[in-house]
C-alpha cells in the first residue's frame, strides 16, 4: 500500500497525465484517492469587432468644391422606397436570394408582370429560406437588392407599378 504523501506515486501519475492527453487522472486504493486534473489551454472564441465607419472626407475650406447649377437625378438606389406604395418589403432580418438556387433564373427581372402572391425572392434567416410575395400585381420596375445581401425587417427590394 501507498501512502497518501507518497511523492513517488504522485510524481509517476503526474508523469503519466503529461505524456497523455488527459485532463484528469485519478488513482484510488483502499487508503487513498488521489486525483489529478490539468487545465485546458483553450483558445478564446474569436471577438466579432463592429465593422468600420467610413471616414468622412475633410474639405479645406478654402478649397470649397463651386456650386452645381442643378443637382443631378438621384440614381435608383440612392431614392428612398421605404414609402413608396409598390415597395415589396422585408419581412425580417435575413439574407436576400434571388433565385432558389445558383443555377436557377431568379424569380422576377426589371420588367417582369407578377401577380398577388407571385414570390419575388428569399430570405433566408437561421437556415431557413422564407418566401417573399408580391402584395399585388403590377410591373417589376426596381430590384433594389441583389443576392446576398443583408436586409433589414421593413427594407424595400423590390419595386412593383
Amino acid at each position: 500500500m501507498a501512502n497518501p504523501l507518497d511523492t513517488k506515486v504522485i510524481s509517476k501519475l503526474a508523469e503519466i497525465l503529461d505524456k497523455s492527453n488527459l485532463t484528469e487522472l485519478e488513482y484510488e486504493d483502499e487508503t487513498c484517492r488521489i486525483c489529478l486534473t490539468r487545465e485546458q489551454n483553450i483558445a478564446p472564441a474569436p471577438a466579432y469587432a463592429p465593422m468600420p465607419q467610413p471616414m468622412p472626407a475633410i474639405v479645406p475650406a478654402a478649397v470649397a468644391p463651386a456650386p452645381v447649377a442643378e443637382a443631378p437625378a438621384p440614381a435608383a438606389s440612392d431614392q428612398d422606397f421605404s414609402k413608396h406604395p409598390g415597395a415589396v418589403k422585408s419581412p425580417m432580418v435575413g439574407v436576400v436570394y434571388l433565385s432558389a438556387d445558383p443555377n436557377s433564373p431568379n424569380y422576377v427581372k426589371v420588367g417582369d408582370s407578377v401577380a398577388e402572391g407571385d414570390t419575388v425572392c428569399l430570405i433566408e434567416a437561421m437556415k431557413t429560406f422564407n418566401p417573399v410575395k408580391a402584395h399585388k400585381g403590377g410591373k417589376v420596375t426596381n430590384i433594389l437588392v441583389s443576392t446576398g445581401d443583408p436586409v433589414e425587417y421593413g427594407e424595400p427590394l423590390v419595386i412593383i407599378e
